[in-house]
């Protein structure tokens, strides 16, 4: 009887240290790999380039799995963008990663594109009017092109129009611009010229600068007056009317020319140059 209890008992004994040894052993399953089942799918929107030059360019999109895609291209640096630009014509791999580290490549060519302007040669000439400064009307510019087709013009590079004529043009350098139907571009220079001064304003403007220069020119600007500008000149005939012809002196006014008072032939040169309309041209 006492050997079938041992007998028991090392039976037990032996059960309990297998199952003990079982729990402990630490063995754990591995976690689920995140990029099971997940194909990334890669499009492009490509651009082709010109042929000897780096300007194409590589749209690419992805899709596929968690979202936050990076790009490369050519297994260069990742970055948030997956546009690539400044690519000349060749085959390139752009490969897109996810927030979970799945990535897929896809190659994609970038073309040689035709330059539409090679061998064109466009010609510009110019006419032009003169303009009449200090607030009078613009000059004129009219272009011919010849050279190809289908021309738009321009005389700031930006705003094109199909009209060959531009008017109310300052006096002054402009250059002129032709767009035919292909992009192609030409630029030529032309001067609009000022009209000349008129009589009346001319005899008026040596009357000023010989009598009030000396107190109103770029360094002595009294009463916030430069005389030695024609424009101020221009733009400023009702107030040398009245301090200079009609001399109706207030304190808050300027006084009559340092000189004194014009002479009664000097005030009628004024007078007869306001009456007859007091501009550049007059």
């Amino acid at each position: 009887m006492r050997k079938k209890i041992l007998l028991l008992g090392c039976i037990l004994l032996t059960a309990i240290i297998y199952v003990s040894c079982s729990k402990g052993s630490g063995t754990t399953s591995p976690p689920p790999d995140p990029c099971a089942g997940v194909s990334i799918s890669i499009t492009a929107a490509i651009t082709g380039a010109t042929s000897g030059q780096s300007n194409g360019s590589i749209v690419a999109s992805a899709t596929g799995g968690s979202q936050g895609f990076t790009y490369n291209i050519n297994n260069g640096v990742f970055q948030s963008s997956g546009t690539f630009n400044n690519l000349a014509a060749g085959t390139y791999t752009i490969t897109a990663r996810n927030t979970n580290g799945c990535s897929g490549s896809q190659q994609f060519t970038v073309g040689t594109t035709v330059n539409p302007c090679a061998g064109v040669n466009l010609t510009v000439t110019t006419t032009s009017t003169p303009a009449t400064p200090c607030g009078g009307t613009g000059g004129s510019i009219n272009v011919t092109a010849s050279g190809s087709t289908g021309f738009n013009y321009s005389i700031n590079g930006i705003n094109f129009q199909p009209s060959n004529s531009f008017t109310n043009v300052p006096a002054g350098n402009v250059n002129v611009t032709v767009k035919d139907a292909n992009g192609c571009m030409q630029t030529a220079g032309v001067v609009v010229g000022a009209t000349a001064a008129g009589p009346l304003f001319s005899a008026v403007r040596s009357i000023i600068q010989n009598n009030c220069v000396s107190c109103h020119n770029a360094n002595i600007q009294n009463g916030g007056m430069n005389w030695a500008v024609e424009c101020n000149i221009v733009t400023s005939r009702d107030r040398i009317k009245v301090r200079a012809v009609d001399q109706a002196g207030t304190a808050s006014q300027m006084p009559p020319p340092p000189g004194g008072s014009l002479s009664a032939t000097e005030k009628q040169k004024i007078i007869d140059w306001i009456n007859a309309g007091g501009g550049y041209s007059n």
